[in-house]
């Protein structure tokens, strides 16, 4: 039996590596997807792919108009958003000294005012219907810290407290907020990076000896945007094959 059958879901950096991955199977399991993204090319190819049911449009989540746009435009096309993945995020690399201003405003830009402003959006259909479910992407780093990327694991340690009290502000209304914080996964995020410098992530930080993949990571989103999580209240889950216990 499918899990999302007649839902319907917006996610958010849904041309990404775990964002289309979440995307396929989420249509695999018959919900109908709003996929938004800044690369609106990449997220219209996408939601073609997986059939005419299902909508693109670009997003800008940290422009509050874009958000407005965007998710009024969604809810136009296929109506209230049920279920709203946000895994539209940045990342970057500096030590405090290093990290101009605009870095650390940029980053916290994108991945909590982003979260905020997306989460705001969808409230209403959500609060109508008396039924929804957020899941907010974190990262294990906001667990642990990591030199060199504070700003980083600062604006994810925040979506990790606004979706505890976001969490509380909705259960009433049949609202599951929820964050998942997964460990590093093998995208095009670390294709970029040294593969001596992954090798020693993965031997000194993740005791399962290997990167998660994006089936993973969309595996546990799924489980968080269904009715088995119905007991699952401002809870983080963490995917990250061992990396929060180091």
């Amino acid at each position: 039996m499918v899990k999302l059958s007649g839902k319907i879901a917006a996610i958010t950096g849904g041309a990404g590596g775990i964002g289309s991955t979440i995307a396929m199977r989420f249509a695999a399991e018959g919900a109908r997807l709003a996929i938004l993204d800044v690369n609106d090319g990449v997220a219209a190819e996408i939601a073609n792919s997986l059939g005419d049911e299902h909508f693109s449009h670009p997003l800008d989540v940290g422009d509050d108009a874009s958000v407005n746009e965007a998710f009024h435009a969604a809810t136009e096309e296929l109506g209230d958003i049920d279920i709203l993945i946000n895994t539209a995020a940045i990342a970057g690399v500096g030590t405090v000294e290093e990290i101009p201003l605009s870095a650390w405003d940029e980053m916290f830009r994108i991945n909590l005012r982003g979260t905020f402003l997306c989460c705001r959006a969808v409230l209403p259909g959500m609060r109508r219907n008396k039924w929804g479910r957020i899941v907010n992407f974190a990262s294990e780093v906001a667990h642990r810290g990591n030199p060199g990327l504070s700003h980083y694991a600062a604006s994810k340690a925040a979506v990790i407290a606004f979706s505890k009290c976001l969490a509380l502000e909705t259960v009433g209304d049949g609202i599951a907020v929820n964050t998942l914080s997964p460990g590093p996964t093998d995208t095009a995020m670390l294709a970029g990076i040294d593969e001596e410098v992954i090798e020693k992530l993965i031997k000194n930080l993740m005791p399962i000896g290997r990167l998660g993949t994006p089936e993973e990571i969309a595996a546990a989103a799924l489980f968080l945007a269904s009715e088995d999580a119905s007991f699952c209240v401002g809870a983080t889950l963490n995917a990250n094959g061992g990396t929060y216990l180091q």
